[in-house]
């Protein structure tokens, strides 16, 4: 009688696993949260690129559908919340956009501690994941700290440069200036004696244009599409450089639910977002540069002799950085040598070597 009841019992079990449907899907319900709008870059290619690029990849195994929630422009998170976001299980997947989150992912703004660096965003993201990536420790203590999984689809900003009310040629020619930027830009303006404020592209338009400040810390592909050209039309060219600022994070809790294929697909669609970013924003550039002159805008290159004096005037960039890295007990000497060392071997080498001194 006992083997037979285990007989039926087995027969069961199987009948009922041959009777789920072979194609059945794992649906997950991901929300998708940035503090920036769609009209930057990095927000609009996650959309259009990264989701797609995730469900095509997804569909090759047919183990699992997304249902997305998307959030963008601050609807749910705010920017420099991002950390929390991830912390709270608010967002699934998001920008680690470690500009505006510097307490959790300082580590991560290497690039603006080293600048006059390549202007090549490429290179840049390319230079900073590997530092990132292959500094022992680094990718662990950034998941402990963010509640996030950093899974690739790194990207940089473009050149930074100064849009301005009067051409800047010289370093002479920023006497009694007011220029607004961020606060990891402000010290770079330190030896032309111009005073730094603190802004963003939120007020810089309408804060030139009421007289507040003369010009602005930014790059090309943001300032011409703000029409910042109407209140500063001189483009100063001062070539900061392309600086890093993330890549795309997914939520630890959330991470850990995953198999390894559909990992696999996150990774593949982050690298699919990445490559999107760089075409896009090249035409970008080429386009934003000839709009600016269209609409009467002027470029001004820099001096190359102020220039290399600025460099060498420049209250060494690393050493508040270092410090405050290392404070959050982070490896910070390590990462920016491997930075620059990446750089080295691609063929970039630093006009003053910050790190020998």
């Amino acid at each position: 009688m006992k083997n037979t009841i285990g007989k039926l019992l087995v027969g069961g079990v199987i009948a009922a696993t041959l009777a789920i449907p072979a194609n059945a899907q794992e649906k997950l319900r991901l929300t998708a949260a940035f503090g920036h709008p769609e009209v930057f870059l990095w927000v609009s290619t996650f959309r259009d690129v990264f989701i797609p690029v995730l469900a095509e990849e997804l569909a090759k195994t047919g183990e699992v559908e997304i249902e997305w929630t998307e959030a963008y422009g601050g609807t749910l998170v705010k920017v420099g919340s991002e950390a929390e976001s991830f912390q709270t299980g608010i967002a699934d997947v998001g920008m680690a956009n470690a500009i505006f989150n510097p307490a959790t992912m300082g580590i991560m703004t290497m690039t603006y501690a080293m600048p006059f660096g390549p202007t090549d965003p490429r290179q840049v993201t390319a230079a900073a994941e590997a530092a990132l990536l292959n500094t022992e420790g680094v990718m662990a203590d950034l998941t402990e700290s963010t509640g996030m999984v950093y899974i690739g689809g790194g990207i940089a900003i473009d050149d930074y440069n100064i849009g301005a009310t009067k051409a800047l040629p010289t370093m002479a020619d920023f006497a009694g200036m007011k220029i607004g930027g961020g606060g990891p830009n402000l010290p770079w303006l330190a030896p032309t004696g111009a005073v730094g404020v603190q802004a963003s592209y939120v007020t810089f338009y309408n804060e030139i244009s009421t007289g507040v400040y003369d010009g602005q810390i930014g790059w090309m592909t943001a300032n011409v599409p703000s029409k910042m050209y109407e209140v500063a039309p001189y483009w100063n060219q001062w070539h900061f450089g392309a600086m890093y600022i993330g890549g795309i994070g997914v939520s630890e809790m959330r991470w850990d639910t995953l198999s390894d294929s559909t990992k696999a697909a996150f990774h593949s669609a982050a690298a699919a977002y990445s490559e999107a970013y760089f075409t896009e924003q090249a035409a970008r550039y080429d386009s934003s540069e000839a709009a600016l002159l269209a609409n009467g805008g002027t470029i001004v290159e820099g001096d190359a002799v102020d220039r290399a004096r600025w460099i060498a005037e420049l209250a060494n960039p690393t050493t508040a950085w270092r410090l405050a890295s290392e404070a959050r007990g982070e490896p910070a000497l390590e990462v920016l040598q491997a930075y620059s060392d990446t750089l080295a071997a691609d063929g970039f080498t630093f006009t003053r070597d910050y790190l020998a001194e």
